[in-house]
């Protein structure tokens, strides 16, 4: 495997929405920055396909104070009651100055010229927070944007190891399609990388890839590589769900703007009684698993009802779904013949999706000096609008810290950890027989639906975390990769391997129900234990932490 070397000032993680963002506000400064993306970045991400909603504060509508507009936010689809004040002031400021610089450089925020809110929010809700905005084009711009200011993007480049002890120093990642460990070498690290889906099976097990999310940017790496770093990790015991389009995963659940109905034609919540595309029905948003109770209990299916909406509404409506990347499920629905005028379509609850990432401050930062995080890898913020703030503001603390830190001291023994990984690398390549990533994925699924999934106790999970140490170990001396595609997805399943791990050690350490983290053996809610878990790797084994909101 051919070694090469590349040394930058800044290096951004992921190519999705965080890491362009963070990439933009760095290299303005003049410093040098480097994006390194797994895919290709005009489509790679959680938003490459496009987005219709941007959570936002905007003052000339909300107000000057931004408050009231987070107390009621709170009470809807996100539980943001749960989160740090400080942090959602810091996201929702920023997203002021976000949507004017959007709409500036080409992604367009407003609808037929103005600030159009609506969906997922409360029929009669004061302060709307969805905006509506054209998210088709949005990587391409942030790309070119990126470029525009000196940042140098590395496509087909999978981040698979940081470098450093005390600090951050750098990072190895292997090329997607030839044979090369390429070594950087930073001053700060910035990660943007997406979320974890992947640690569960998909709502149709038989397609590994069937996600709301890509499959690429599913695999939870920032997280995984900031753990092996000694970051602390926080909520890995937490999931959460989503739902949508019977067996064809896709977001966009807050563009359906029909009425949920069980197959009597009753309402499933209080909220609407026939389509309004104002608002969704937030009783989806109150409770993501209603689907799936109804199916266990021989009550459903249940179904998303757009009957009696204006041919203006339903224009609307597939305007917004094309915004959101959805263009295969509409032409799903013309090529089936269904009009949604007089055809309910099914919904379902879809599988678990891990919640867990990278501990940081309202600054971005982490537990690791020089590494900061951003997007689904942070806790700061969700979705689009929290990518593209702490993004932002990750760029402009990562500035201030390499402008304030250029001694390599606390880097760590980076030359033996290079050729420790090229080793490795080798190995997996050079073997000619032997199980491939697919079949690990599969195993590592199984386990985790099977013994930390809807419902949990103490001796599955501690049955759990032994079957899957076992799987790690034995996936770790027999995998196969016959290319470098493969390589990358065996890199992926040991990351998601080690996730797995930290998910079962700290839903024992949770000792009660909380939120969807349900405990058979504990069933309650504790009020006392109202704090988070972290978790972080101390002497190669991972300890836990509680910590106050």
């Amino acid at each position: 495997m051919i070694t090469e070397h590349i040394e930058t000032d800044i290096l951004c993680v992921g190519g999705g929405i965080a890491g362009l963002m963070a990439a933009i506000s760095a290299a303005q400064s003049g410093l040098k920055v480097v994006v390194a993306e797994k895919g290709n970045t005009v489509h790679s991400g959680s938003a490459g396909m496009g987005n219709d909603h941007f959570a936002c504060y905007i003052p000339e509508v909300h107000g000057p104070d931004v408050m009231p507009l987070i107390q009621e936010w709170s009470q809807g689809q996100w539980g943001g009651a749960l989160r740090n004040t400080e942090k959602l002031v810091a996201w929702f400021k920023k997203t002021a100055e976000i949507v004017p610089l959007w709409n500036a450089w080409g992604i367009p925020m407003k609808y037929e010229g103005k600030y159009e809110f609506s969906g997922h929010a409360f029929p009669g809700q004061k302060h709307m927070v969805h905006l509506k905005y054209g998210g088709e084009v949005q990587k391409a711009v942030l790309a070119r944007e990126a470029r525009r200011r000196g940042a140098k993007i590395i496509e087909r480049l999978m981040i698979f190891e940081l470098l450093g002890g005390e600090r951050v120093c750098g990072a190895l990642g292997v090329h997607t399609r030839q044979d090369k460990l390429i070594h950087i070498g930073a001053r700060c690290v910035i990660l943007g990388t997406g979320q974890a889906e992947r640690l569960y099976p998909p709502a149709t097990p038989g397609w590994l890839g069937n996600h709301n999310r890509p499959a690429t940017s599913s695999s939870g790496d920032g997280r995984a590589i900031a753990y092996r770093l000694g970051a602390e990790l926080v909520n890995m015991e937490a999931f959460g769900r989503h739902a949508g389009t019977k067996y064809f995963v896709r977001s966009g659940q807050g563009t359906w703007n029909g009425v949920l109905r069980d197959p009597q034609d009753k309402p499933l919540g209080p909220f609407l009684t026939r389509p309004d595309r104002r608002y969704s029905d937030m009783i989806t948003e109150i409770n993501k698993n209603i689907f799936a109770e109804y199916a266990a209990a021989g009550k459903g299916p249940v179904y998303m009802d757009l009957r009696g909406i204006s041919d203006e509404d339903l224009a609307y409506f597939e305007h917004w779904m094309r915004q959101e990347g959805n263009v295969a499920l509409l032409n799903h629905l013309a090529e089936e013949g269904v009009d949604l005028r007089k055809n309910p379509v099914e919904f379902m609850t879809y599988g678990l999706r891990a919640r867990g990432c990278v501990a940081s401050t309202v600054k971005a930062e982490t537990s690791i000096k020089g590494l900061y995080a951003a997007g689904d890898e942070s806790p700061s913020g969700e979705g689009i609008s929290g990518a593209a703030a702490f993004g932002w503001i990750a760029g402009e603390n990562a500035v201030q810290y390499v402008t304030r830190n250029r001694a390599p001291d606390g880097a760590g023994d980076v030359q033996a950890t290079i050729e420790e990984n090229k080793s490795m690398l080798d190995a997996i390549r050079r073997r000619d027989d032997g199980p491939d990533w697919r079949e690990a994925q599969v195993a590592l699924n199984q386990v985790m639906i099977d013994y930390a999934g809807v419902v949990r106790s103490e001796p599955m999970l501690q049955a759990g975390l032994a079957h899957l140490r076992r799987l790690k170990k034995k996936t770790v001396d027999t995998v196969v990769a016959r290319n470098p595609h493969e390589l990358t997805r065996v890199l992926e399943v040991f990351n998601l391997l080690d996730l797995g791990v930290l998910t079962f050690i700290a839903a024992s350490e949770r000792k009660e129900t909380r939120g969807m983290h349900r405990r058979a053996d504990y069933s309650y809610t504790n009020p006392m234990l109202d704090r988070q878990i972290l978790v972080k790797r101390v002497n190669g084994e991972p300890v836990t932490e509680w910590r106050d909101w």
